[in-house]
């Protein structure tokens, strides 16, 4: 995933706000397929969810997708090990709970 120009730039279009489809389209310069190809593989994957259903006023229905990670960390030590680690992206209400039921005073 990390090495899919295509994905990355999904993931970074989807990590603050939920974009349906054709938002990540033409906000990651995309062809239509691919990025509907992708969009149902990271669905499958867990890189993605959706966000949000939505209706057009013709009643057609969309999603809006948001990525389920916030940041990805790779660090590669002198003897050529790699460690990667993901953080989990969290939605302002999952923050803000939180923040509300831990311990810390900051």
């Amino acid at each position: 995933m990390l090495a899919d120009e295509d994905m990355t730039k999904i993931i970074k279009s989807t990590t603050d706000i939920a974009v349906s489809g054709n938002e990540i389209i033409k906000l990651c310069d995309i062809p239509h397929s691919t990025v509907y190809r992708k969009l149902k593989w990271m669905l499958e994957n867990k890189l993605l969810t959706v966000d949000t259903m939505k209706f057009t006023d013709e009643g057609k229905k969309f999603s809006l997708f948001k990525s389920t990670i916030h940041s990805i960390n790779v660090n590669m030590d002198k003897s050529g090990n790699m460690e990667v680690s993901a953080t989990k992206n969290m939605g302002i209400d999952q923050f803000m709970a939180k923040k509300f039921l831990s311990l810390d005073m900051e």
